[in-house]
């Protein structure tokens, strides 16, 4: 196991200190090196400690999803990680050992439950799976993760086309709060995503059950089930 976490911590340094490089030249390496080793050994000791990457052949292979086609994700996850470790939030061992995540007691952000790259902050049990689907969805688009949900929050919250489906009565707007809260967060692409996937494990496959924050349709007569 201690290789996953030397290796993690390696890996990171190496890259932003390599692309520190190509855009500011050595000083920029120097630098660049310098920073990621706050977030990257922090993340490697945390590896280690919760055992996230069992010694099977698929936990080789997350470990090489995380530090090669997500490796964004994953750096990002280690500053997601390092902060929370400086405001004094705890690592939570058992409920991601060999389970290709860090998982940490405390929420990041009051309410919620919060997933950067493979880093979990605040779940439960309620929510562990919809956070699964977060950090599999970084390893599925790896760089493009960041960005894709950076747009879909930007294009929602100027041209809310999500308003047309929008569950109104389940979720109302009543503030420009509530308009992020209740409805930007939950039609983004990711959360929805997610959402559609807590649907599908509580009431199994089987259309007309609502995604959070989004209307069920109606059935048409003599079509009911």
């Amino acid at each position: 196991m201690y290789w996953a976490g030397v290796g993690s911590a390696g890996i990171q340094v190496g890259a932003v200190s390599a692309a520190a490089g190509w855009l500011l030249g050595p000083v920029g390496a120097v630098a660049g090196g310098a920073l990621a080793v706050l977030v990257a050994v922090p993340y490697g000791w945390a590896v280690v400690r919760v055992r996230a990457y069992p010694a099977t052949p698929r936990g080789v292979g997350l470990f090489a999803v995380d530090h090669s086609w997500s490796l964004v994700n994953t750096i990002a996850g280690a500053a997601f990680l390092a902060a929370n470790l400086a405001r004094g939030h705890r690592l939570d061992p058992l409920a991601c050992r060999h389970r290709g995540r860090i998982n940490i007691f405390e929420q990041a952000v009051r309410g919620y439950a919060t997933t950067v790259g493979n880093v979990v902050a605040g779940a439960n049990a309620r929510c562990e799976r919809h956070e699964d689907v977060h950090v599999r969805q970084a390893r599925l688009f790896g760089p493009l993760y960041l960005p894709l949900i950076a747009v879909n929050y930007v294009l929602f919250s100027v041209l809310p086309v999500w308003w047309l489906v929008h569950d109104h009565a389940g979720y109302p707007i009543t503030g420009a709060g509530r308009y992020f809260t209740h409805g930007v967060y939950h039609h983004v692409w990711h959360e929805a995503w997610a959402y559609r996937r807590d649907v599908h494990d509580r009431h199994g496959p089987r259309s007309g059950v609502p995604r959070a924050g989004r209307r069920a349709r109606r059935e048409r007569p003599g079509r009911g089930s």
